[in-house]
């Protein structure tokens, strides 16, 4: 049987740099207050949550990796308020 050689095709013949290009496109495409979750909090909740129920908790990130998930938390928390001290997510020493 004679073995037939495959080429790539699509976004696998492109560039790294095109694909890159290509995909900064992407959130371009609809302007911020046209998306449905910058305008509907509770529907990006319920998206997140149903989101992460697919996956088995022993496969989530902030599962694996606590440091990570008290590093989000503390973002989180400074974004919501402005602040960059008095997180009441403190390091776990």
């Amino acid at each position: 049987m004679e073995k037939i050689e495959k080429r790539k095709r699509g976004l696998a013949c492109l560039s790294p740099e095109r694909r890159s290009e290509i995909a900064r496109m992407g959130g371009k495409s609809v302007p911020p207050e046209k998306r449905a979750f910058s305008r509907n909090a509770a529907l990006a909740a319920e998206a997140g949550r149903i989101g992460g129920s697919a996956v088995p908790p022993e496969h989530r990130m902030f599962h694996q990796d606590k440091d990570l998930a008290r590093r989000a938390a503390q973002a989180s928390y400074q974004r919501l308020c402005g602040s960059t001290h008095m997180s009441p997510f403190p390091h776990p020493d």
